[in-house]
């Protein structure tokens, strides 16, 4: 049975929105929640809920992560220790897959879905995973970055205490110049969103986002 295409962002389309989101948590002092690490970027809810997007070079890249509520693909050691049979989430899946699958499984964590990426220089590329009919958890867990509407409204969730806002929200144009640096942000651009004053850090934010850049 063939890979199923997935209808997903680019890496690169991702980047804007994933490092914005990271600046804000990094801000508030959260930054282990959003933050990349070297070619690794990673999101987790703080509930058990995660995703890790591995960077294989400028052409490939693998998407893992895990619900704990809603995965209910158990691959791995999952299966045998809930007793659920296994779905095979590297059925049909290229070799350059499966070292980022077993690095999670090494690291003790239950994987509920991996999707690969493969850029293409016609059609810009596609995400794919292996059939199964079973949820994976991927849409549940959350991840801001899958699309722009939902990186604002995350940032919008997250910046409702900021000390520098007295109570309002962000200006929506300062949001979106913070998505649309691409990770080259400022400490200015972060202070339009979260405001003047108060414990959180504009400049930790901007540098969490721009390790987006350093892969």
């Amino acid at each position: 049975m063939g890979l199923v295409t997935l209808d997903l962002p680019a890496p690169g389309q991702m980047r804007g929105r994933w490092a914005a989101f990271a600046a804000i948590c990094a801000a508030r002092g959260w930054g282990d929640m959003c933050r990349a690490d070297g070619p690794v970027w990673h999101f987790d809810d703080g509930g058990g809920n995660w995703a890790d997007l591995h960077h294989l070079g400028a052409a490939r890249a693998v998407l893992t992560g895990y619900d704990h509520e809603y995965s209910e693909t158990y691959y791995g050691p999952a299966a045998e220790e809930f007793g659920e049979e296994q779905t095979d989430l590297l059925a049909g899946a290229p070799d350059w897959w499966h070292p980022v699958a077993r690095r999670s499984l090494d690291e003790k964590r239950y994987v509920g879905f991996v999707y690969g990426f493969e850029a293409d220089p016609v059609t810009g590329g596609r995400w794919q995973r292996a059939a199964y009919h079973t949820e994976d958890g991927f849409h549940s867990v959350g991840l801001p970055a899958v699309t722009l509407e939902s990186t604002r409204e995350s940032i919008l969730e997250f910046t409702r205490e900021a000390p520098g806002l007295g109570g309002a929200l962000p200006r929506p144009d300062a949001v979106d110049a913070l998505i649309a640096a691409d990770g080259e942000v400022t400490a200015a651009q972060v202070t339009a969103v979260i405001g003047e004053g108060g414990a959180w850090d504009a400049e930790a934010g901007a540098a969490a986002a721009r390790r987006f850049r350093m892969h």
